[in-house]
């Protein structure tokens, strides 16, 4: 993208570029936190927010390997940051506060963590090539977050199995993830990325109800939401791409 730079500069300023724009937004969301909005729903703006936007700085970086790399390491350096906080040994009550559910700083070693886990490996192993990628990342984003704010808002049925979780989570979960999937395959494709299909779009839906599926069970409660909704997306994406 920086035009005339020495290629790995110009991936430096990429990852640079896009850490700021992640930075922004975690500010954004401690600075509500602190101000008193509902932990829940800014628990869950964060976790829609900082995955999709991170993606929409993918073409700021180079093609191949090493632009995927670079990008991997602003993620990255989150997987250590969680570490950190959430076993004590970085203070940081804003962050605590802005992504747990109960104010617990050992929280941040479960969702959170397997969240920056995902898109770390989304970029460094899948890239911007990839539909798995993609359904990866919307599915546990914009799926799984708007679920959470649907079903608090909507959810008076309750699933039979499992008591926890609604209908109206799941659907909006599946619809959510879905349609963010098929929004960056036409982003993605608009830079050449991926070829638009209609057996991308069937595999994105299959990908989306599969995963609502799993994070309505039991076991998805118990493990974590962001582990199982992710793998789904990633094992499911490998059958159906």
């Amino acid at each position: 993208m920086w035009t005339g730079s020495n290629p790995v500069v110009s991936d430096l300023c990429s990852a640079v570029v896009s850490a700021a724009v992640i930075f922004a937004f975690l500010q954004l969301w401690k600075e509500t936190a602190k101000h008193g909005l509902d932990q829940k729903l800014n628990r869950k703006l964060v976790h829609i927010s900082i995955g999709l936007v991170f993606m929409l700085c993918w073409p700021i970086f180079s093609s191949g390997h090493r632009g995927a790399l670079f990008a991997a390491f602003t993620p990255g350096v989150n997987i250590i940051r969680m570490l950190l906080i959430g076993s004590g040994m970085w203070k940081d009550e804003a962050t605590v506060k802005s992504m747990s559910r109960f104010g617990d700083r050992r929280e941040l070693l479960r969702g959170p963590l397997y969240y920056a886990l995902t898109i770390t490996g989304a970029c460094a192993i899948y890239w911007r090539t990839s539909p798995v990628a993609i359904a990866a990342i919307c599915n546990l984003c914009a799926g799984d977050g708007v679920a959470d704010i649907v079903g608090r808002r909507f959810g008076r049925q309750k699933i039979p199995y499992n008591k926890n979780k609604s209908i109206a989570g799941s659907v909006a979960m599946a619809l959510a993830g879905f349609l963010a999937s098929v929004g960056f395959m036409c982003y993605f494709a608009s830079f050449g990325y991926v070829e638009k299909s209609w057996e991308m779009l069937l595999g994105f839906l299959v990908v989306s109800l599969a995963s609502a599926f799993v994070e309505s069970l039991p076991i998805s409660t118990e493990l974590d939401d962001n582990l199982t909704v992710t793998l789904t997306s990633i094992l499911l994406g490998h059958l159906v791409f």
